[in-house]
């Protein structure tokens, strides 16, 4: 959706202001409210829409069900750009996974923070290891997310199916903390960026523990997969935590698609990498950020000829 030139003069002189040319409506897919992704969205459009009057641009960052439901939105034209996990890159890209079709036009523009695979358990259910959730109930993530179509992989690769939880719910993960507190599960899984409040959520309402995710299974996934990698959640994150959490993980990934226009997604990346000591401020999993890894860590669809253009203006690639 666009404004006319016409309509866009008009708002100008309602407001006093000068007028655009023309305003270009943008929509990025995030996840939950209470995930990374959402953040993530709501900083890129802050930055974005601050420079509005410059390049035309009007930036929404919706929840939405996650790193599937991006990819597929986008592809059908319903978004202009999303967050999804690395590995959902990987997959949506050449059909693979939860995607039935190659999606040969997806592009990926920048990554962003690591997210661990975590897992989350009651502290009176007696689950250890991954291999404890059997017999458990695990809320296992609702479909489309990216940490449901991770938590297929792992099951998968441990020889486990839902039928092996007494209960696998699929609950979105806003829901998961307080139905872990309120003894409706027993634990559940996550994808996600670190410190997150959901996470905080449970440590502080109900006594809860981290779960290592590590093994011979998890070994073989992180060395036959480059999206992969070993990871660690660090105990000074969550208060009452004692020892670091073992596991695995990838990177969140910003992607869109090759039919958004080069002038867009170049306004957008010059909108997060012009400002990014404080694109780095608005969430402690941006931290430590830096511009080499993001313009290549977990980045397995062609570059947007947009992000392209100003990583070479920056001297970042050839």
């Amino acid at each position: 959706m666009k404004f006319t030139p016409t309509l866009a003069l008009l708002a100008g002189l309602a407001t006093g202001g000068a007028a655009t040319a023309q305003e270009t409506f943008i929509t990025i897919g995030t996840g939950g409210q209470t995930g990374v992704y959402y953040v993530v969205g709501q900083s890129i459009c802050r930055l974005v829409n601050r420079g509005t009057g410059e390049h035309g641009l009007q930036c929404t960052a919706p929840s939405t069900g996650g790193s599937v439901a991006n990819i597929n939105a986008i592809k059908a034209g319903d978004q202009t750009m999303g967050v999804a996990q690395s590995d959902q890159q990987y997959y949506g890209l050449n059909g693979e996974g939860s995607f039935e079709a190659p999606f040969e036009g997806l592009r990926a523009v920048f990554s962003v923070h690591p997210e661990p695979f975590t897992v989350v358990a009651r502290a009176d259910a007696g689950i250890e290891t991954f291999d404890d959730l059997k017999g458990k109930r695990v809320n296992i993530g609702n479909p489309g997310s990216g940490q449901r179509a991770t938590m297929d992989v792992v099951m998968e690769a441990a020889g486990m199916t839902a039928d092996d939880f007494s209960l696998a719910s699929e609950l979105k993960a806003t829901e998961q903390a307080q139905a872990l507190c309120d003894n409706k599960i027993d634990a559940f899984v996550y994808q996600v960026g670190h410190p997150n409040g959901s996470i905080q959520e449970a440590f502080s309402s109900c006594e809860s523990v981290f779960v290592d995710v590590t093994g011979d299974y998890i070994d073989s996934l992180i060395a036959n997969n480059a999206f992969y990698a070993a990871a660690t959640i660090p105990a000074s994150l969550y208060e009452g935590v004692e020892e670091d959490t073992q596991t695995f993980g990838v990177r969140a990934t910003f992607v869109s698609s090759d039919a958004v226009a080069e002038d867009t997604v170049y306004e957008v990346v010059k909108a997060v990498f012009d400002n990014f000591d404080r694109f780095k401020r608005l969430h402690p999993a941006f931290e430590n950020l830096n511009e080499e890894e993001m313009i290549s860590a977990g980045l397995s669809a062609p570059l947007h000829p947009g992000a392209e253009k100003y990583y070479k203006e920056k001297g970042w690639m050839e």
